[in-house]
């Protein structure tokens, strides 16, 4: 049974998990999602994804536009826990080639996921990032 506590291990790999994404591999990310049939995902490549089939996908797509990459820091700004549901906001402060540059770039992410327990641990069941890390101006939610 996932408990409270068991929640930043799982976090913990998440993190490392992480590292191999932003090289190019999604399949460590993969094993802490949620396989099931609700499992969504709102990555900054693409329009929502929903079911494992779809979020799968979209996770391949997503890593594959990533080299060279590090996470240099995860920065916290909430935590949420209950023995049936985490939601955790963290900032991935990120170096990487992005798109196929040849140069590594910032690319940081705020970051929202929510876990549930599943089969004994703890698996990601949705995931938000976007590169929205600072202030924006009203403007910038206008679609030309």
């Amino acid at each position: 049974m996932a408990t409270i506590d068991d929640l930043d291990a799982v976090l913990e790999r998440f993190k490392q998990a992480g590292q191999q994404f932003v090289k190019g591999n999604p399949e460590p990310v993969q094993e802490l999602f949620s396989h099931r049939d609700d499992v969504t995902l709102a990555n900054p490549f693409g329009p929502p994804a929903r079911g494992w089939a779809e979020v799968r996908e979209a996770q391949e797509r997503g890593a594959a536009v990533f080299k060279d990459g590090e996470i240099w820091d995860f920065e916290t700004v909430a935590k949420y826990v209950t023995s049936e549901l985490a939601c955790i906001l963290w900032i991935e402060r990120t170096n990487a080639k992005v798109g196929g540059a040849e140069d590594v770039t910032p690319c940081d992410l705020r970051v929202t996921m929510a876990l549930r327990p599943e089969d004994g641990t703890w698996k990601v069941v949705h995931r938000h990032a976007d590169p929205i890390t600072t202030a924006q101006p009203a403007e910038s939610v206008i679609q030309q």
